[in-house]
């Protein structure tokens, strides 16, 4: 069984930095498709990154797309999201989803989309 651990989350000041990791376990990790997504309060779950099995094809939020980084590591099992320059509205929980998939450079851009979920961390921007 798939299991998502992130990691990662806190406190930070607008125009700071904050990497989240998220590691997956049961599965190999390459068979997957990965993704961060985000939701803040009152809001809708929304995409923030996705990457594809093979690392390469990357696929970015409009609104974040020039301060996030996501990355991968198949040999550690872990996917990562650099957040730079935060802004307040960066406050959210934020969650690591998987999807297999045997395309080499498939992403997917909705949460429908993704089968398996981690717990979340949260992430707060002080103004």
């Amino acid at each position: 069984q798939v299991q998502l651990v992130e990691s990662g989350g806190g406190l930070v000041q607008a125009g700071g930095s904050l990497r989240l990791s998220c590691s997956l376990s049961g599965r190999p990790f390459s068979n997957y498709v990965l993704a961060w997504f985000r939701q803040a309060p009152g809001k809708e779950r929304e995409i923030v990154a996705s990457i594809s099995r093979i690392a390469g094809r990357t696929h970015y939020a409009a609104s974040v797309k020039d301060r996030i980084t996501i990355s991968r590591d198949n040999a550690k099992n872990q996917v990562f999201l650099q957040l730079d320059t935060v802004k307040p509205e960066d406050t959210a929980a934020y969650y690591c989803a998987a999807r297999q998939s045997f395309s080499d450079d498939n992403v997917y851009y909705t949460a429908g989309a993704y089968t398996h979920w981690g717990q979340g961390t949260q992430v707060t921007v002080s103004s």
